[in-house]
């Protein structure tokens, strides 16, 4: 059955940037302490987003790291635990992949009521080909004990928490990831389009967990923890998950798989288009685990839609850009700005979802 999902931009007004937004380097300031830019998602133009565009999240402050002094373990549930640096690192098989990251807290800005959280509008999201080491690799080294079941990636980034809920003390970033997972295609990474991380973006080693969140993709990597037992982490169980009922019972449930989501770069948001024109509209599309087959675009409510073209050729685990020409584009004869609304197709799905 095809997977059919539905998406409508928001009041055109509430996505653009206006004056009073401060820049750095050309990306939208959304915290200072800890630091948060957004790309600006009109500035969409490849597959690939240049490094200098590439949003950042971060927790906490930025790690100083000296790659000399710099180890990676890799311990618990495993029958050699061992550490590497990163001249070893480097050594090891790599390979390079194409990845679209996003934000769980993309598009937060858009919710009613508002919420906590970062205020991302459309730009909490982008793709990179990263170059690393598979984890499966260190897994295999390590030896995996037949017992386990996660893996626990814990970055260097730290500090206290003013969260109540929160766990006293200085708290490390980590997240778990089921081993299955891990060993199907986590990448280590030392990479971004084809230069070393930036510091703000993981140096030296960060993970990249494809098709899901990118709190997964931990960065500044410190230490792998192979565990027995689901991890009850701060950043597991409070931050990032949401309720889920079970029968009777509701319970906190990881966050884990982007959802299927289109997005249009142009025109930008806030943008006006005139009546009876011609505008040539571009975005894209993703989903966690699967392939994006069709997106048709709609200007008038989803009572007409005009199918898109997808650009280049598909790859798993990343965007697909799209485009169309729309001619004679008009709304009741007046020449004001138009909602633009998404559906699209991933083939070999089970459901209808719609968002």
């Amino acid at each position: 059955m095809a997977y059919v999902a539905r998406y409508e931009s928001s009041r055109m007004s509430d996505l653009i940037a206006d004056d009073s937004q401060k820049l750095i380097g050309g990306k939208i300031l959304r915290g200072e302490s800890p630091l948060n830019l957004e790309m600006p998602f009109e500035k969409l133009e490849g597959f690939i987003t240049p490094t200098e565009s590439f949003y950042v999240r971060t927790h906490f402050p930025i790690p100083a790291i000296d790659r000399d002094a710099w180890w990676l373990h890799l311990e618990g549930e495993v029958e050699s635990p061992f550490a590497i640096n990163y001249e070893q690192f480097l050594k090891l098989k790599s390979v390079t992949i194409p990845v679209t990251l996003e934000c769980a807290g993309n598009n937060r800005n858009f919710l009613q009521p508002k919420v906590k959280g970062v205020q991302w509008h459309l730009g909490a999201v982008g793709t990179a080909e990263w170059t690393g080491v598979a984890l499966s690799l260190l897994l295999d080294r390590a030896g995996v004990k037949a017992n386990a079941c996660e893996v626990i990636l814990e970055g260097t980034d730290g500090g206290m928490l003013e969260d109540p809920k929160g766990p006293p003390g200085k708290l490390q970033f980590a997240r778990s990831i089921p081993l299955e997972k891990a060993r199907a295609d986590v990448l280590l990474a030392c990479k971004m389009n084809g230069s070393d991380l930036q510091p703000e973006h993981g140096f030296p080693v960060r993970a990249i967990v494809p098709g899901w969140y990118a709190m997964a993709s931990i960065k500044w990597l410190q230490r792998i923890i192979v565990t027995d037992q689901p991890f009850a982490g701060y950043y597991q169980t409070i931050d990032y998950a949401y309720w889920k009922r079970r029968a009777q019972v509701g319970e906190l449930t990881p966050l884990t798989e982007m959802q299927l989501k289109a997005q249009i770069a142009k025109p930008a948001e806030g943008e006006t288009v005139p009546a009876n024109s011609s505008v040539r509209v571009h975005g894209a599309a993703w989903t966690s685990n699967g392939e994006i087959a069709k997106v048709e675009l709609s200007t008038d409510g989803g009572s007409t839609w005009n199918e898109t073209n997808l650009l280049g050729e598909p790859q798993p685990n990343a965007w697909r850009a799209l485009g169309v020409q729309l001619a004679n584009v008009r709304r009741d004869g007046k020449p004001n700005a138009h909602r633009a609304r998404n559906r699209f197709t991933r083939p070999n799905a089970t459901g209808v979802p719609r968002c």
